[in-house]
């Protein structure tokens, strides 16, 4: 996940009301994340990675994080949270960093470079994880957009789907 706007929102509000809204958005993608089997692998700034032993379970994890933004937004929260969010999978090198499993490998890459192309408030999916077929019904009703990008760090251009739950 990605905090839109962190970065011009931190230079308009106070140093308290930054950390607030960063503490609540960590609290609620975390919440959401663990709910759902994962595990939060790291913070980057203002960026969370997780993983995940099911995509299915990825892609839920995902869904309730928009609908529970998008619910806190509707209830008159006065400052909007949006979350761009990118999913793939496969498998990845884990290894322990100071007393800490963290992961790596282009598993891990292409999930931030499908975060990058995500605008907010939607989800962009790999390819892989809307063909696999644990992760399909989950997709009913959704009707996922195809786009294709070059992404950094990889050869060919990738068709991915969009969803905006």
């Amino acid at each position: 996940t990605d905090l839109v706007g962190f970065t011009a929102m931190s230079e308009q509000l106070s140093a308290q009301e930054t950390a607030d809204i960063l503490n609540e958005h960590f609290a609620l993608v975390t919440a959401c994340i663990e709910a759902h089997g994962g595990i939060v692998d790291k913070f980057i700034g203002d960026a969370v990675m997780a993983a995940f032993a099911k995509p299915e379970d990825a892609l839920q994890a995902a869904l309730a994080i928009q609908r529970d933004l998008a619910e806190r937004d509707a209830a008159g929260s006065d400052k909007t949270i949006i979350i761009k969010l990118g999913l793939h999978q496969g498998s990845s090198i884990a290894v322990t960093l100071n007393d800490r499993l963290d992961y790596f490998g282009s598993t891990v890459n292409m999930a931030a470079r499908l975060q990058g192309q995500s605008v907010g408030g939607d989800i962009v999916l790999s390819q892989e994880m809307v063909d696999d077929p644990t992760v399909a019904p989950a997709l009913t009703g959704l009707r996922p957009q195809a786009d294709r990008a070059a992404l950094k760090g990889f050869a060919e251009p990738l068709t991915y789907k969009r969803i905006t739950p």
